[in-house]
């Protein structure tokens, strides 16, 4: 095996590798790969938070284009609790005296209240 050989092989190989590279870095930008997004890599769908409700129940809070919604997973059906809510502004910080930052202290939104009387509520009727 002389040394025009071993050329043309690795640069067939780095020739491969880099068709690989651009077809996925272009199954990313048109979505076709799952879990990402395809619109400027904002995503519109997440969990913001999963609760326990028994061994069988969840609750899941699911956000998608600034929207949420609660929903009742583990029996035959998952159940719609309620839809549309309307996605809490990020926390704002407060510089304190020794200049680290801290939550600014705030209300829980009403769907959160509610959503913690809901779970509340289930738990009792389970009980």
């Amino acid at each position: 095996m002389d040394f025009s050989e071993i050329f043309r092989f690795v640069a067939a190989l780095a020739f491969i590798l880099g068709l690989i590279g651009v077809c996925a870095i272009l199954a990313r930008k048109f979505g076709l790969v799952p879990g990402v997004s395809a619109v400027g890599g904002q995503r519109r769908l997440g969990i913001v938070e999963v609760k326990s409700v028994d061994a069988k129940h969840r609750l899941l809070l699911i956000r998608r284009d600034g929207k949420e919604h609660l929903i009742l997973t583990g029996g035959e059906h998952p159940l719609l609790i309620e839809a549309g809510i309307d996605a809490p502004l990020p926390v704002e910080t407060e510089q304190t005296e020794t200049g680290a930052t801290a939550p600014a202290q705030m209300a829980l939104p009403a769907h959160v209240v509610q959503f913690q009387r809901i779970v509340e509520f289930i738990k009792e009727r389970r009980a």
